[in-house]
């Protein structure tokens, strides 16, 4: 179980998800002084709001053609759609079975790839008609997926990513992802990113910045704030979904639950 989502201390924030206690303190450093991140914690800003299904409790999110693509969860309420960015209307959408907990998504040429929860079970649909093509089975529960144009990337909400070979579906690589000699734990929603792996940190409003060949965090990017000040935040509206449009380098973020979707721009300066 993670911790439950409040207006923490960023420090505090990051040393739940590494494990460590640390309160009251300025990024990262635990109060007897025992631990600090030297990972950089960069900041944003907004450059572009738009509307975003409030019902769509997003698992997934990936972008093609400037049409966005969503797998929302929940028993009963699980659906893959692709979305027009501009509206947040679904263009077109199919619904799981309600048995099925519906989780992370990603493009793989001309198909979309789904992950379900706990149902040990992923999906292959045809991108452009969403008719399912086949199903995969998983040795673990599906969080987020993304791919790095040779093999899909998955992770499981540990600190641990698996590497799949997309024609087999086989697990071909794991690995475990550090900030130095402490595990990141919690990873869900991934995107990779000009050759790293981009990760939501469930109940908490880092994204993780991953090397993918040794696993250490690169850095994080500090989304505390992004959320509407005009809107009430329930316990579940957790920030997760990550879009990146490599064609127009424009990065796209949002949440379960959220009113809306954001275009940002990351300031790679640090934050103190």
């Amino acid at each position: 179980m993670s911790p439950r989502r409040c207006k923490w201390p960023l420090a505090l924030q990051l040393g739940l998800v590494l494990g460590v206690a640390c309160v009251g303190v300025s990024c990262g450093e635990a109060p007897d002084g025992s631990w600090t991140t030297a990972r950089p914690i960069h900041g944003f800003r907004v450059v572009a709001s738009y509307p975003h299904d409030p019902q769509a409790f997003t698992q997934g999110l990936a972008i093609h053609m400037g049409q966005l693509y969503e797998g929302t969860g929940s028993y009963g309420k699980s659906v893959v759609r692709r979305v027009d960015l501009t509206t947040g209307r679904s263009l077109r959408e199919t619904q799981l079975a309600p048995e099925f907990f519906g989780e992370g998504i990603t493009l793989w040429d001309d198909k979309l790839i789904q992950l379900t929860w706990r149902n040990h079970q992923g999906f292959i649909y045809a991108r452009e008609t969403f008719a399912r093509e086949h199903s995969f089975t998983l040795a673990w529960e599906g969080w987020g997926l993304t791919h790095d144009g040779r093999q899909w990337i998955a992770s499981d909400g540990t600190e641990v990513l698996r590497f799949l070979d997309p024609q087999t579906q086989r697990v071909v690589r794991r690995l475990r992802v550090m900030d130095e000699d402490r595990p990141l734990r919690y990873l869900n929603e991934l995107e990779y990113i000009d050759g790293q792996v981009w990760a939501n940190i469930w109940h908490n409003d880092l994204i993780a910045r991953i090397d993918p060949e040794s696993g250490q965090v690169v850095s994080y990017v500090d989304l505390s704030g992004l959320y509407p000040e005009q809107h009430s935040r329930k316990h579940e509206q957790v920030l997760n979904g990550i879009a990146y449009d490599a064609d127009a380098n424009r990065l796209f973020v949002t949440g379960k639950n959220w009113p809306r979707l954001y275009e940002i721009q990351v300031l790679e300066g640090q934050q103190n």
